[in-house]
């Protein structure tokens, strides 16, 4: 499995990684490896300003459908259009074109308070 060193986690297995106040977010290569199948991503929160810890939308596999949580507060500003014809890019490039949302974060300190890479390989194990 992958783990960037240059985002960081959460226990929720979100991945978040920061450019000035602007993050991009989307669920971690263990998270899509234990979903299975991406077969729908539903996110209708843009424009919205959520705190952390809050639903932002859900991301459906063939198995479940799982809630995906915003790992700091701040302002949805895009969704990734590409996963409308093509979730599956959540299963093979979660760091990449795999991404679900863009936020503008209220205060870029607090992605500091995530997981290092090496904390979330430990949560894993």
């Amino acid at each position: 499995m992958n783990f960037p060193a240059n985002v960081r986690y959460t226990k929720d297995h979100e991945w978040i990684r920061l450019e000035g106040t602007v993050a991009t977010i989307g669920i971690t290569d263990f998270a899509q490896h234990e979903l299975g199948d991406i077969v729908y991503v539903d996110i209708n929160t843009t424009g919205k300003t959520l705190s952390a810890e809050e639903i932002f939308g859900t991301v459906e596999a063939v198995k479940t459908v799982s809630d995906l949580f915003l790992p700091v507060a701040g302002t949805v500003t895009e969704v990734n259009p590409l996963l409308e014809k093509q979730p599956e890019l959540v299963n093979s490039d979660p760091y990449g074109d795999g991404w679900m949302i863009k936020l503008t974060v209220s205060d870029p300190a607090s992605v500091d308070a995530l997981l290092s890479s090496e904390a979330y390989i430990s949560l894993v194990g």
